[in-house]
């Protein structure tokens, strides 16, 4: 079958940085589905983009789709055909929907039962017939925010200038919100010109020879190759922050590193407002020497090629200079301020309208803190700075810094705090507290910021879960699922056995003092359960867990996280012994049984034989011992020894015997070996081969 490359080019007006790759890949997915259900075969798709375009270079695309001769399944022979053997209207309808002679059509037999069948035989058609739906295809994508332009119905993430369809040398017609395809795309805005392409081959040298580089990987390995010639010719170091590398590779379409500088009176600022400043407003990369001290440079890519750099770095210069004075006037005026009169202002921002100011959240968290506190069993010491921490950790979010850089929150407040005269824990707890902000973040270091942390944390989730805000599908714009991830994570990394259970009560206990809830605690808690085990479901999948133990153990007794993942591991280290499948096997019979059961009473009189006897003194044995045991691999050795005497009751004893209290006293027994084994995981989901 002949084949040709296909080429199509959406030109755009600059899109913003954090769309282009998602367009580019988008328009990828989209293009690739709708090839496979158009039934058109090509060999391989490459995504290409700048801010000003996202294109895509399909290798080896079949001139036509293959022909098609399937087989259509119709109605039955005894609805198909009247008793003369005649089609009757049912089999002439499946012949007219099928486009057959009814004198085609003929009877097969499916399963023991004749239905009619059709032949249908269907020429491809040529891949150019198929190829303007691509418009379609377009103008459906999907962007975070679009925009309409002139008096176009089309939303787009931006104006559409150019479209270029070539497949081969064969130019295809589309068109889109009045732009018609053609052989012509644009260069560089300011250096390039317009080209024309023959065929798609030419697509990637021609745009580089008018300063677009399209492939986004080679203008990423263009700038990391010059920031490291900068590197070796200064003696420097260029820490290059992949999301600041992410951004500066698709704000640019011909990327030129340049250094600038600026006054060391600004390294005075700490390092934190300093890297901020360059990062966010201006995109630029900090500069360090080899003991990884910050020094008065910086690095930016420009998009252009290396005429004039002098003056481009001038401009930067300037503009950063004055990005850093009013950084150092916020710093200097931030220091006036006292923690006192900050907390006070916290009283008139809003946390959340429904949920009440900042102030509200201190106070509720500052409580569910000490109780947290209170069950760790902290030293008087340790819960006076546990509290300070949770009193001064917001203060820093009216302060002018936090103001202008929202990100440095936490940040700014250890500074401030430290300023102020508080203890060095006390202050870094206030940085702590946030942490763990994402995934693979930093952990709090002392106690007292994690519990803080927690404690902050759980405040958002709940009051969140009490109004009815709860995380759907993609929707979490108050990031709960981050924050309940990190809670997770302090509980692993501290092996804090407390219930999530009750740190929902020490939150609930907060909003229930504010009246401020529209749900009732059961509802929330009921939601809370269920956001917590997928929160724990990815961490027991991150650590290799089979799907099966993981629906296993989180059956069971989730709220204490260090237990559910050491179940989950002492489970992995056993579900492939010899004898383990048969110890699950006894399991379940007793689980399968005690459903049957109304009651968990046991009268050893009622006990007619030797091996009932037997099992219920094993029963209580492993009741005490798993009782005073920690450690999760001895807890399910110890509950696996019941396997000989379930058994053995199982071989001796009729459970449903007719005697009614005899049969209850056995399924009563059973019910409370069902709940101790079912608090540990639900066996009956573990999959052997």
């Amino acid at each position: 079958m002949s084949k040709r490359d296909l080429l199509v080019e959406v030109g755009l007006e600059e899109m913003p940085a954090r769309f282009v790759a998602l367009a580019a890949s988008q328009f990828k997915e989209k293009v690739e589905k709708w090839l496979t259900a158009e039934r058109v075969p090509f060999d391989q798709i490459t995504a290409l983009e700048t801010p000003r375009r996202f294109a895509l270079l399909i290798h080896g695309v079949a001139e036509k789709q293959p022909d098609r001769n399937d087989e259509a399944k119709g109605p039955a022979k005894k609805i198909a055909q009247d008793e003369a053997g005649n089609w009757t209207k049912a089999a002439l309808g499946f012949a007219r929907s099928n486009n057959v002679d009814p004198n085609d059509l003929y009877l097969k037999e499916v399963n023991g039962v004749e239905y009619v069948h059709a032949r249908k035989a269907e020429a491809g058609k040529a891949t150019t017939e198929i190829l303007p739906q691509l418009a379609d295809v377009i103008a459906g994508m999907s962007f975070p925010k679009n925009m309409r332009w002139g008096t176009r119905d089309l939303k787009y993430v931006r104006p559409i200038r150019w479209l270029v369809a070539l497949f081969g040398e064969e130019l295809i017609d589309l068109e889109i919100a009045g732009v018609k395809s053609s052989r012509v795309s644009r260069g560089h805005r300011f250096l390039g010109t317009e080209v024309t392409l023959n065929n798609p081959g030419e697509y990637v040298s021609k745009l580089a020879e008018q300063h677009v580089i399209v492939n986004p990987e080679e203008r990423r390995a263009l700038i990391v190759e010059q920031i490291r010639r900068l590197e070796q010719e200064h003696g420097w170091t260029i820490p290059m922050d992949e999301g600041l590398l992410d951004e500066v590779v698709h704000l640019v379409e011909y990327p030129t590193a340049l250094y600038g500088t600026f006054e060391a009176e600004f390294l005075t600022i700490p390092r934190e407002v300093l890297v901020t400043s360059m990062r966010e407003h201006q995109r630029y990369f900090p500069v360090e020497n080899a003991r990884g001290q910050l020094l008065n440079h910086f690095v930016t890519v420009r998009n252009g090629d290396s005429r004039a750099l002098e003056n481009v770095a001038k401009g930067n210069e300037k503009v950063l200079r004055a990005r850093l004075s009013d950084a150092r006037f916020f710093y200097v005026e931030d220091q006036k301020l006292s923690i006192e009169s900050c907390l006070k202002r916290l009283e008139t921002i809003v946390f959340h309208e429904e949920l009440g100011t900042i102030g509200d959240k201190v106070r509720r968290v500052r409580k569910t803190a000490g109780l947290i506190a209170s069950k760790l069993g902290v030293t008087a010491e340790e819960a006076k700075q546990v509290d300070r921490i949770a009193e001064i950790a917001k203060f820093d979010l009216v302060t002018n810094m936090v103001g202008e850089f929202p990100e440095l929150q936490g940040i700014m407040g250890e500074d401030y705090a430290r300023k102020a005269g508080e203890s060095d824990l006390v202050a870094r707890g206030v940085f702590e507290h946030y942490l763990p902000r994402f995934a693979g973040d930093l952990m709090p270091a002392s106690a007292q910021g994690a519990i803080a942390s927690m404690a902050d944390k759980l405040d958002t989730i709940v009051g969140c879960f009490s109004i009815g805000i709860v995380p759907t599908g993609s929707q979490d714009p108050y990031g709960l699922r981050r924050m309940a991830a990190g809670i997770v994570a302090i509980l692993l990394e501290r092996n804090w056995q407390l219930s999530l259970d009750e740190l929902w009560d020490a939150a609930l206990e907060g909003y229930a003092a504010q009246g401020v809830s529209k749900r009732t605690v059961e509802e929330v808690k009921k939601d809370l359960v269920d956001f917590f085990a997928l929160r724990l479901k990815n961490v027991l999948q991150e650590n290799g867990v089979r799907y099966d133990v993981v629906d296993a153990v989180l059956s069971a007794d989730l709220t204490r996280v260090p237990d559910v993942l050491a179940k989950a591991k002492a489970l992995m280290a056993t579900v492939s012994a010899e004898d383990f499948k048969l110890i699950v096997e006894q399991f379940n019979r007793v689980n399968n049984l005690a459903q049957k059961a109304e009651a968990d009473s046991v009268d050893e009189a009622l006990f007619a034989e030797e091996a009932e006897r037997n099992l219920y003194q094993s029963y209580q044995s492993v009741e005490s011992e798993v009782q005073g045991l920690a450690d999760q691999e001895k807890i399910l050795a110890t509950l696996s020894t019941l396997r000989e005497p379930i058994q053995g009751f199982f071989d001796k004893v009729m459970v449903m015997a007719e005697d009614q209290a005899v049969r209850a006293n056995r399924l009563g027994l059973l019910l409370r070996i069902s709940r101790l084994l079912n608090g540990y995981a639900d066996f009956a989901k573990i999959v052997f081969a």
